[in-house]
């Protein structure tokens, strides 16, 4: 008992509360990682159901905060009465929002039975574009070692040698091979240490 109640708390240490708000304030939603992504404001201000005559459907604006384009985007709007009872939850959808982009949607499957004082949205999707593909938490890499280190080659340096006049091209340890009298003979110039 005591395990399962440390882990809740550990859990719920870790998630973001998704903020409610009043009716005439703006909302926010976080994406995976705990940031705000999606901030939302009620564009339908009279909100009376009950659950003979309900609410079937408002509009929303919502704003990309993150610094992503999202090609879809999908969540929640939810509505709590004034005793912090859930009174209804409507679907909205866009497929697309610029950075700092907003865009008005509205929750088709509505079904707001009261006279709401809170709400707030969840996302449930934010599908960005592939060159904006969040990573998991990857390490950075390591710096290289000594060994990995590459060794940094000089240029070739290019040399001459002159032999009783005849001049022949060379480079720092390429080999080059002369006819000397009947014999080949191979010349490598080298640095000293």
């Amino acid at each position: 008992m005591v395990l399962v109640a440390s882990c809740s708390a550990a859990i719920a240490a870790q998630q973001p509360a998704e903020t409610r708000a009043a009716l005439n304030e703006a909302t926010v939603a976080f994406d995976i990682k705990g940031a705000p992504a999606i901030e939302g404001r009620l564009s339908t201000q009279v909100l009376n159901g009950s659950p003979d005559s309900p609410v079937t459907n408002v509009r929303i604006v919502l704003r990309n905060t993150s610094p992503n384009f999202y090609n879809l985007v999908t969540g929640w709007a939810t509505f709590y009465d004034s005793s912090a009872v859930r009174c209804g939850e409507g679907l909205f959808k866009l497929d697309a929002l610029a950075q700092g982009e907003s865009s008005e949607a509205d929750t088709p499957g509505l079904r707001l039975t009261c006279s709401p004082a809170t709400w707030r949205i969840v996302a449930t999707n934010l599908l960005t574009r592939t060159v904006d593909i969040a990573k998991p938490n990857e390490p950075a890499p390591a710096p290289p070692t000594p060994a990995e280190t590459p060794v940094e080659k000089t240029a070739p340096v290019n040399f001459i040698i002159s032999i009783d006049g005849e001049e022949h091209p060379i480079q720092v340890n390429n080999p080059i091979v002369l006819k000397m009298g009947t014999r080949n003979r191979k010349i490598v110039l080298k640095s000293a240490p």
